[in-house]
């Protein structure tokens, strides 16, 4: 048994394709019927089944938009070829890998060649890259805010439940580890310099430099609306501490194609991640006017997080978030905070994303 699968490459252009996976996914859908919110319909069900259904189990439908030709038809408009290009670079520094074949694979946006610490890595990746936008506050403690930006990543297997992010999440993410349910890899996040001249409220207190963090993330999904998430990174260049984010996110889809999520945030800090923000040494408090202190690591910020999300289509998304968090411990008790600032914080945002398909052979 085998299905003929037509993939819509644009509104008048159409590629007829092969793929294993549909046998696994289509359930009960008759020749000719277009399958919602996906554009592929079904061509031929089955040898000699004329147009009725598909006998195989239910399963979520795999996109087949934007795959390479198989057999017949055209391939779709190169219009996102240059944005392609752009991320092989990041993607080959991700995986190890040194760059690309000459062709892309039939199923895949394209191939990246073995990478030199072994087998793991191979075989097909799902990859989401976007950017979100925000209002948060200035610097961490800050009564005020600012619009900044930052990039969203995050790869996958392909085939594998569909991802799930919040606005807590490190903006890098790799699933290396993939049972269904429990997913874990590496992770990392950007922490931006803080400018005493951004501010007045850092009179005297000095610059601090961005931080990269780098570590790991392990997520589970006990129940399809339910996932619970730890992101751990170690800090290098503006702070050399560890921080800890622990997530908990209640999933409700209203719709098919809209989905709402809200739950309780936790972080813990250690005390090299906390005092380069809101220690002050003499000199600082003799060129500020606040008293000196020294802050120490725990507990450090607690509070809640709602998104809501839209899937334009299998690929793309939008969301908006809203964020509150409470400053703890030392951090809230710090001059910086309780004289010039404020321990609650509060971030807005909106944001984009795209996904598509590559393989490491």
């Amino acid at each position: 048994m085998s299905q003929s699968i037509v993939c819509w490459a644009d509104l008048e252009k159409a590629a007829v394709v092969r793929d294993p996976r549909f046998t696994a996914a289509l359930h009960g859908v008759a020749r000719g019927e277009v399958l919602e919110g996906t554009g592929v319909i079904v061509e031929q069900s089955a040898a000699g089944a004329g147009s009725g259904a598909v006998p195989v189990r239910q399963g979520r439908l795999p996109d087949m938009r934007g795959v390479g030709i198989a057999k017949g038809g055209t391939r779709r408009p190169e219009f996102r070829s240059c944005f392609r290009r752009w991320l092989v670079f990041l993607l080959s520094v991700l995986f190890g890998a040194a760059g690309l074949p000459d062709g892309a694979a039939a199923q895949t946006a394209f191939t990246l060649p073995a990478p030199a610490y072994g087998p793991m890595l191979s075989g097909s990746w799902t990859a989401t890259l976007g950017a979100e936008g925000s209002w948060s506050p200035r610097f961490e403690g800050a009564k005020t805010g600012v619009v900044g930006a930052l990039p969203l990543i995050s790869i996958q297997r392909a085939g594998s439940a569909e991802g799930f992010r919040s606005s807590r999440d490190s903006n890098i993410s790799v699933a290396l580890l993939d049972f269904g349910g429990l997913r874990a890899g590496p992770a990392a996040s950007f922490v931006w310099a803080r400018k005493e001249s951004s501010n007045a409220a850092l009179k005297g207190l000095g610059d601090v430099n961005m931080a990269f963090e780098l570590g790991g993330y392990v997520e589970y999904f006990p129940y399809d609306w339910l996932r619970l998430r730890n992101d751990t990174r170690a800090g290098l260049g503006g702070h050399q501490g560890v921080t800890s984010d622990f997530a908990a996110d209640f999933i409700l889809p209203v719709t098919p194609a809209l989905t709402f999520s809200a739950g309780p945030r936790f972080t813990y800090a250690s005390a090299g991640a906390v005092s380069p923000y809101f220690s002050i040494d003499a000199a600082q408090a003799a060129l500020s006017g606040l008293d000196r202190f020294n802050a120490g690591g725990g507990a450090h910020r607690v509070g809640a997080g709602g998104q809501i999300r839209y899937n334009i289509d299998p690929r793309w998304e939008v969301h908006s978030y809203l964020e509150y968090g409470r400053l703890l411990g030392d951090a809230s008790q710090s001059p910086l905070v309780a004289v010039r600032g404020s321990p609650n914080q509060t971030s807005v945002g909106v944001g984009a994303s795209y996904s598509f398909d590559f393989q490491i052979r």
